[in-house]
């Protein structure tokens, strides 16, 4: 019988190692320790697990649980084993000693090695390591050579000789880099944008350092993430800065580029859907990898490893896409400030959907060694409640569930993959654990969701496209780029539509001079334009009994106030008088005319025409509106037709309504012939 899968966990005050499938109990051989515990790993073939208490550093087989050996050094806050499990690295604080000097706090260790009786392990290798990213040495495939950077500089070592620089890489300005796991011993050295040079990724094969085999350069980027494909061949170049100069993102900008390890082949990779990249993670076939992009609803595409996409799944609220072990299956996630479901597809059956997962607040999730059980976790110091572990089936039922009280880590036990069992991982299903069942027990039934609020006259109708995501029929997310969005009359933000609300249309620029349609007016708007007119019709009727100034005579000289003569003062108000008499003489002339309009005999006809034309506007705006009221009417059956269509159960008065619309659109068409 196949070891069962295990996986080991850390909490507040003990580590556990735990033996999954089929048995779903603690491995017998193993003591769980107490105390301050700061980390536990295991080693990448699987046979070693150690983990650091206050004491010092204890490693165990992972098949019994037995103690091998320990390390005599205490606050350890980082453990580390070497591909194949030769080497350990334990990374210390930064101290200083008694002359002021940093001391060495990054050790390499052998795992297993023959001491003589009473002697104490000691480390191979010792290193000044202030930063606690990246800072374990880096190894190729086969441990030969390892690497760490120093400034300007990529120092390599033989393995079994850390006191020793074997070989030196020599890039200026170099601030990350990454060894190619698999048989190509090639490094990807990353140097950032400095006084206007772009930055550059160069890729350089071991020990060959005097040019590079394949290179890349380009702007914008801060920082880079380097992903390898398992075998070595190519490489991702995930680009992000700091800061957003085009003030689209807060979290800065991120473009992303492909390159073969042998210089062949080197591009971009084009993102149709803008917005930043969540999530990008190779395939272990090394052939294609799966890229999470764009504002939310996010896009997830395959692409191969020529960056041209083969597939795209549905639009979602996604930012995680990982890959099963074998190759088979990918899970479409979307954690953190999102809903923490879980889609999980068949890439070799057509990409088809298996399951959507409802697996809440998860900070941990990996795919078993077999491929068969997806793991779930919530720990803390993310959320310090509802804190555990869950095992789902890739078909996705709940196989295991377990409550922990502040949980910080767990991880797999990795498996070689020629010692996984070939068996398909879809069936048959196994057996749930008794604590999945009563896991199901307290799960509540979902309700059906009672969705946002809605005004009473919105209730009924569908929701308008713009209150919808683009997963569900919506518009496209658009960013305005630091400009303002201007309104249709071309000042100010636009409206937002009332849901359920008939759209409205845009108002048209209007003429200077030209009449305004009543019915385009506001209600407060129509009532100052009463106002006004009311005013207007008052100030003709008075001014029609009201002689002028220059009717009746001169007027009598005006004395100056300020004991200047009459014609200094007229100098000096000489704009303002001019003015003033304009206006006088304009109000003059109206005057004379509505007076002279006042005695023509035809005056009663031409008052009539004006009340002929209000009456029939009048009628006009009724038929109007009743036309409109017709148009809302067929929406709604139109939108109860596409409803019950769809399969939605309706009510009796809703089927009756629908009865109706022969009869509405017969009364609409009369109404529009008798408009025209």
């Amino acid at each position: 019988m196949a070891n069962p899968l295990q996986l080991a966990y850390r909490t507040q005050k003990a580590i556990g190692v735990f033996d999954a499938d089929p048995v779903y109990e603690a491995l017998p051989g193993f003591t769980k320790p107490e105390g301050n515990l700061r980390c536990c790993v295991y080693s990448g073939c699987g046979r070693y697990f150690a983990y650091a208490t206050n004491e010092g550093v204890v490693i165990v087989d992972a098949t019994v649980g037995h103690v091998l050996t320990s390390l005599p050094i205490p606050a350890v806050y980082e453990l580390s084993f070497s591909p194949h499990g030769t080497y350990l690295s334990t990374w210390e604080r930064p101290a200083k000693d008694e002359n002021g000097d940093a001391t060495k706090n990054l050790k390499i260790w052998r795992t297993i090695e023959e001491l003589a009786d009473g002697a104490e392990k000691q480390p191979i290798g010792k290193f000044v390591q202030k930063s606690a990213n990246g800072w374990n040495l880096q190894y190729t495939e086969d441990e030969r050579f390892c690497a760490r950077i120093v400034t300007n500089e990529v120092q390599f070592y033989n393995s079994n000789d850390l006191g020793t620089v074997w070989n030196k890489l020599r890039v200026e300005g170099v601030s990350d880099f990454a060894l190619a796991p698999g048989k190509n011993q090639n490094v990807a050295v990353f140097v950032p944008e400095r006084k206007g040079h772009p930055a550059s990724v160069k890729v350089f094969n071991v020990p060959q350092f005097t040019s590079p085999i394949s290179q890349k350069t380009f702007f914008k980027a801060d920082k880079v993430q380097l992903k390898w494909n398992q075998l070595g061949t190519a490489l991702i170049v995930l680009a992000q800065t700091e800061v957003d100069k085009s003030n689209k993102s807060y979290y800065g900008e991120t473009n992303m580029y492909l390159l073969s390890a042998n210089g062949s082949f080197d591009a971009r990779v084009t993102l149709d859907k803008e917005g930043p990249i969540h999530d990008v993670s190779w395939s272990p076939n090394s052939k294609e990898f799966g890229v999470v992009y764009g504002y939310m609803p996010a896009k997830t595409t395959i692409f191969n490893h020529r960056a041209v996409a083969t597939h795209s799944f549905p639009l979602g609220p996604r930012n995680t896409i990982i890959f099963s072990p074998t190759g088979r299956f990918a899970l479409v996630a979307g954690f953190g400030n999102l809903a923490g479901q879980i889609d999980v597809y068949d890439l070799e059956k057509d990409y088809r959907k298996i399951t959507t997962i409802e697996s809440g607040n998860p900070s941990v999730c990996t795919w078993s060694p077999d491929s068969r059980y997806i793991l779930t976790a919530t720990t803390s110091p993310r959320l310090r409640v509802d804190n555990g572990i869950k095992l789902w089936h890739v078909g996705g039922g709940i196989m295991y569930n377990e409550d922990m009280v502040e949980l910080y880590n767990v991880i797999w036990r990795p498996v070689p993959a020629n010692n996984l069992p070939n068996v398909d991982p879809l069936h048959p299903v196994p057996t749930p654990h008794p604590s999945a069942l009563a896991y199901l027990g307290t799960v509540k039934t979902p309700s059906k969701p009672v969705g946002a609020y809605r005004p009473p006259g919105a209730r009924g109708s569908s929701t308008p496209l713009h209150f919808k995501r683009e997963d569900e029929g919506g518009a496209a997310h658009s960013v305005s780029n630091g400009v303002p969005q201007v309104g249709p009359n071309g000042f100010g933000r636009p409206r937002r539509q009332i849901p359920g609300a008939e759209f409205a249309e845009p108002a048209r620029p209007s003429v200077p001079g030209a009449a305004v349609d009543d019915e385009n007016l506001s209600k407060t708007a129509l009532k100052n334009k009463k106002k006004r007119n009311k005013k207007a019709k008052e100030g003709q009727a008075q001014g029609e009994g009201v002689t002028t100034p220059n009717e009746g005579g001169l007027a009598p000289p005006r004395e100056s106030v300020d004991g200047r003569s009459p014609d200094r003062n007229h100098q000096r108000h000489h704009s303002r008088s001019q003015s003033r008499s304009n206006n006088l003489a304009v109000r003059t002339q109206n005057n004379h005319r509505s007076r002279s309009n006042v005695r023509q005999p035809n005056a009663p006809a031409q008052q009539a025409a004006p009340v002929v034309d209000a009456a029939a506007a009048a009628a006009q705006s009724a038929n109007a509106k009743k036309i409109r009221s017709l148009q809302k009417k067929i929406r709604a059956i139109e939108d109860l037709e596409m409803r019950h269509a769809g399969g939605e159960k309706l009510e009796d008065t809703q089927l009756k309504k629908i009865a109706t619309k022969g009869s509405v659109i017969k009364e609409l068409e009369a109404l529009e012939k008798e408009g025209h």
